[in-house]
């Protein structure tokens, strides 16, 4: 059991000072209740530490990394990375279910892939990891696997591109934003549309989508993405 463990932690480059709380961290319930009088803790109570630091550190991260995403931007987009299917994600691409110590019984029943259980591992990890390691550390952990996934556009859909582009202009007094759709790829079922957005008839950017609406926020995703390097 133990050596599963060690490759964690060299996957993830973090050893534990204390071994027992990572364990416990995959310790599922029916386990502890098929291994009655041994040392076995289950990860329940570790899943409510994870979640309310799951919600700290992606809150300090949206606030440093979008100054100019509004309150509610933030909180739909923080929804967005720690509901169930995203917390599942995070701990497929980890390889978590491998590692949860389960009963028999939940073992026949598919319970290494179900869901519910995947995403209650991953917060009790990030529990483990801050009472073992502290805050710092779990923040350098999800700056390798989650956050990236941020900046990768995985969370686009709940992010207003357009806003933000009208506020950074808007702030700056650079003058006025528009939309023009481009082109129109595609059959009427499959269709594919593209966006040009100007800054003062300068071209900022491209986007494309399935609807004029996600094209048209993809083209300003794009020209946040210029201003900012300029």
């Amino acid at each position: 059991m133990r050596m599963k463990f060690d490759k964690l932690q060299e996957k993830i480059n973090i050893k534990f000072n204390n071994d027992k709380i990572l364990i416990q961290a995959f310790t599922h319930s029916s386990y502890v209740n098929e291994h009655r009088g041994q040392p076995f803790e289950d990860n329940e109570r570790l899943e409510f530490l994870g979640d309310a630091v799951l919600e700290l550190t992606v809150s300090k991260y949206l606030y440093t990394h979008y100054p100019k995403m509004s309150e509610g931007e933030m909180t739909k987009l923080r929804a967005a990375i720690v509901c169930e299917p995203s917390l599942v994600k995070f701990a497929e691409d980890l390889h978590f279910g491998e590692l949860i110590l389960l009963g028999k019984g939940e073992e026949m029943t598919g319970g290494r892939e179900r869901p519910a259980l995947l995403a209650d591992v991953f917060e009790s990890f990030i529990g483990a990891l801050y009472l073992d390691q502290g805050l710092d550390i779990v923040y350098r952990f999800l700056s390798i696997h989650v956050f990236p996934k941020v900046t990768d556009g995985e969370f686009s859909q709940v992010i207003d591109y357009k806003s933000q582009l009208q506020e950074y202009v808007q702030h700056d007094s650079r003058g006025d934003i528009s939309y023009a759709i481009v082109q129109e790829k595609g059959p009427a079922h499959n269709r594919e549309f593209v966006s040009e957005v100007f800054l003062n008839d300068e071209s900022l950017g491209i986007g494309v989508g399935r609807s004029k609406k996600e094209a048209e926020q993809h083209a300003a995703e794009q020209a946040l993405k210029v201003l900012k390097a300029t």
